[in-house]
């Protein structure tokens, strides 16, 4: 499964899923293709309204807010409560 996550520096709430990805999926969280979307124009124009943004294979898993449930479905169940 390809898994990108979308977020900007100093960014609470990017900050806030990628916490909940490292405690409930850390192996997955290992694995995850980390992009700044400050670094590319494109990204940036895409996602920078909208981070932080997590797609696994293109699909939004979750955006702004971690969403439990979806990650789960992607993820299998985390193995540290959350």
């Amino acid at each position: 499964m390809s898994t990108v996550f979308y977020y900007r520096n100093g960014c609470h709430l990017c900050e806030e899923l990628a916490a909940v990805l490292f405690r409930g999926w850390p192996e997955q969280a290992e694995r995850i293709d980390w992009r700044d979307v400050d670094a590319d124009s494109a990204w940036r124009e895409e996602y920078g309204l909208r981070v932080p943004v997590l797609l696994a294979d293109d699909e939004l898993v979750c955006e702004l807010r971690p969403d439990l449930q979806r990650l789960s479905r992607y993820f299998g169940d985390p193995v540290n409560s959350l």
